[in-house]
């Protein structure tokens, strides 16, 4: 049995266009422009179908065109526009748009066909900055609101790992540059959002440095084992939710015995930020975020 989401409240709308449900509700009423279905008590629910167009409409929207207009336009001419439309701001929206679809109805084809398309006009990491990064945001916030399941986001998540895999494979089977330094990645202890560890092994790997991939929930006395085969190491722990606020010096405290001449620390991610600076050791720093990260390199 087929049980893809396919029904949408007018704040599922809201929430993954970006419209307000108040303006969506004039837009129907003025312009017409979405064909609601309604329930026995009068409440308004869309198909994909609806979803799909009011994206669109969103993109023509953002891009200058009055909703009047708009209102006008053939289905077809909507959907033409769109495609028309190829600065690479608009470029982005159109993808997100098309990867929130994707997710909505578990559709592989589409997820493929729309990374396939922004490889023509990029590099994978451009990709990854202007639109994984924005899309994980707002999935964060679909999730909370309800409009997407728990499924949904594992699926669009699987489906970006695997494009950081295939890309990463790729550059592992060149010998690095720099020898003069290791870089170990890795989770903190039940910490396992690995998506942002897993771009940055590729990214420092495109740079020409030698990484060591230790994934998801690492206890720190593996960090310990690691220092027996390689001299000057610089570990990258992402913090998103662990360690909790109120364990983050006791933390510190333990990766401090780790870290010495030889062996320096940094740390990124949403827990990260919480860390005072004036805590850090010479061999621990913070950074705000991926980009800033490589850029230190």
């Amino acid at each position: 049995m087929n049980n893809i989401k396919n029904i949408f409240s007018i704040k599922d709308l809201e929430n993954l266009s970006g419209i307000k449900a108040h303006t969506i509700r004039i837009w129907e009423k003025r312009y017409e422009i979405l064909e609601p279905m309604r329930t026995d008590t009068n409440i308004r629910y869309y198909n994909t179908e609806n979803l799909q167009k009011l994206l669109n409409i969103t993109l023509l929207h953002n891009h200058g065109y009055k909703i009047s207009k708009i209102s006008k336009f053939p289905k077809d001419k909507i959907s033409e526009i769109v495609k028309e439309i190829s600065n690479p701001k608009n470029a982005n929206n159109h993808a997100i748009s098309n990867f929130k679809l994707a997710m909505i109805e578990f559709n592989q084809k589409l997820f493929f066909t729309t990374y396939d398309e922004l490889l023509k006009e990029k590099t994978f990491s451009e990709v990854f900055y202007e639109v994984f990064v924005p899309l994980i945001s707002e999935i964060g916030m679909l999730w909370q609101t309800g409009t997407i399941s728990p499924a949904h986001e594992h699926f669009i998540s699987y489906l970006i790992k695997q494009k950081i895999l295939i890309n990463t494979e790729k550059v592992q089977i060149q010998e690095p540059i720099f020898n003069d330094k290791t870089f170990v990645l890795y989770l903190p202890e039940n910490e396992i959002h690995e998506l942002g560890l897993m771009f940055l092994n590729y990214e420092i790997q495109n740079k020409g440095y030698k990484t060591i991939y230790l994934g998801e929930s690492v206890p720190l006395e593996n960090l310990i084992d690691v220092k027996k085969y390689f001299s000057n190491i610089t570990y990258i722990c992402y913090m998103t939710v662990e360690p909790n606020v109120d364990k983050i010096d006791e933390y510190l405290s333990e990766i401090e015995k780790i870290s010495d001449a030889d062996n320096n620390f940094l740390l990124l991610g949403r827990m990260a930020q919480s860390i005072s600076k004036e805590k850090l050791s010479n061999n621990i720093s913070v950074y705000s975020n991926i980009a800033e990260l490589t850029n230190s390199l």
